[in-house]
């Protein structure tokens, strides 16, 4: 998965005008931005895991110690990346996540 470069590896604080800029209301910018971060943990979760599969343990040899610091590095990888959160908050600011709202019918809501 290619992350933003500029994409800061730890929370700074940010302005609630921005975040409320795009569909009016916080709540909702908040329901974006968590489900992009799901999709993109959901696509590290499988990137991580298929580099690992490679080391899959198959006969008991010296080799797994080597193989070992292979993961310890893959992993190591994996961790200096911004966390989901981190790139879906700057995604949704730079206006680069699709999102749609379902029209509802008023004639629903009454009860």
């Amino acid at each position: 998965m290619m992350k933003s470069q500029n994409t800061n590896l730890s929370s700074i604080p940010r302005d609630m005008k921005r975040i409320t800029e795009t569909t009016g209301n916080v709540y909702k910018s908040l329901v974006v931005i968590s489900k992009r971060a799901l999709q993109l943990s959901i696509t590290e979760k499988a990137q991580i895991t298929e580099k690992l599969a490679e080391f899959a343990p198959r006969t008991d040899t010296l080799e797994e110690v080597f193989d070992n610091r292979e993961q310890m590095e893959i992993s190591a990888h994996f961790e200096r990346q911004p966390k989901p959160t981190l790139v879906a908050i700057e995604e949704f600011l730079d206006n680069k996540v699709y999102f749609r709202t379902p029209e509802i019918d008023p004639s629903e809501n009454q009860e």
